[in-house]
């Protein structure tokens, strides 16, 4: 979920945020000020009944002004009201007040706790206008969408790759910055998204939740199950917007774009220089290359050999 605006606006918020600053710590504010920004409002966030029946509008009393707003110690992330750093602030200490009444989840933010229920429920209020497709959230049907109008309005500057959804933008320019801030606690494993962290966990536990009811296949992961799932359904939801070529995965359908239609070819072997649009292809050219070495280093050894 996005930070709340840093805007002088005040504007809606997730939750009722007046938690109270001996729970975060003393806030330092800038010109010197190091004073604990302190609400006389109870503490309504943590309080499970006070999920309801509450406007998210942070209270007056929250609203602390200050030359150059709130700023984050951790990071210097700046907020024109208290109550927005407090929010900040669960990035930096973890803290996931919602609680989900039906299971162990638990959200930093009401909205997201919101977003999760509807698992619970099966309901899912967007739908698609295009086709029958619907999803739990309004982030997920936008993105859907993009495979009706192609629409990639978000560009990498470093190598061109574009995308629909500004997320992906940034998970995409960690390959370029070598960013990896998801950690592992059990080893030094560490990757530039979450999902691959989770993914990675389950090799320590060895868990495999979720499997397929047609021919046993399981999974660490419910949307690799889903992907799954097409080879038993025959569906196929990417299109080509080009031809009527259609694929059951997204990354295939970009393969498909880049070797018959762009021309792009966005892997390179650094060995000899050769190109290709597919991942597997550079892969496989790579298997040669160890080949042909562990090849001359027998021939080397061989001549080595021969000669004494």
């Amino acid at each position: 979920m996005d930070e709340p605006s840093t805007s002088t606006t005040t504007s809606r918020q997730s939750g009722n945020e007046t938690t109270s600053s001996e729970d975060r710590g003393t806030f330092h504010l800038p010109d010197g000020d190091t004073s604990i920004v302190k609400s006389t409002a109870p503490d309504k966030e943590t309080s499970p009944q006070a999920h309801t029946g509450h406007k998210d509008t942070p209270k007056a009393q929250d609203v602390i002004k200050s030359p150059n707003g709130h700023v984050c110690g951790e990071c210097g992330y700046r907020a024109a009201h208290r109550a927005h750093l407090v929010v900040h602030m669960r990035k930096h200490t973890g803290e996931r007040p919602f609680k989900c009444d039906q299971c162990d989840y638990s959200a930093a933010y009401k909205g997201s706790l919101n977003q999760h229920k509807l698992r619970h429920t099966g309901e899912k209020p967007f739908k698609c206008d295009q086709c029958d497709y619907s999803a739990t959230q309004k982030g997920t049907l936008d993105l859907h969408k993009v495979t009706h109008t192609g629409d990639k309005p978000h560009m990498c500057w470093m190598c061109g790759h574009r995308t629909a959804n500004r997320s992906h933008l940034i998970i995409h320019l960690r390959k370029h910055t070598g960013e990896k801030p998801y950690k592992c606690d059990q080893c030094d494993y560490s990757t530039a998204q979450k999902a691959s962290l989770d993914k990675h966990l389950f090799k320590h536990n060895g868990e495999k939740p979720y499997m397929c009811g047609e021919c046993g296949y399981r999974t660490i992961n419910k949307s690799m199950l889903s992907v799954h799932m097409r080879k038993h359904t025959g569906e196929r939801p990417y299109k080509c917007d080009k031809c009527d070529y259609s694929a059951a995965r997204k990354s295939t359908l970009e393969q498909h774009d880049m070797a018959k239609h762009t021309g792009e070819k966005p892997y390179v072997c650094g060995e000899c220089g050769y190109r290709t649009p597919k991942k597997s292809k550079l892969t496989a050219h790579m298997k040669r290359h160890r080949c042909d070495k562990k090849s001359a280093a027998s021939t080397t050894a061989d001549s080595s050999h021969q000669s004494n």
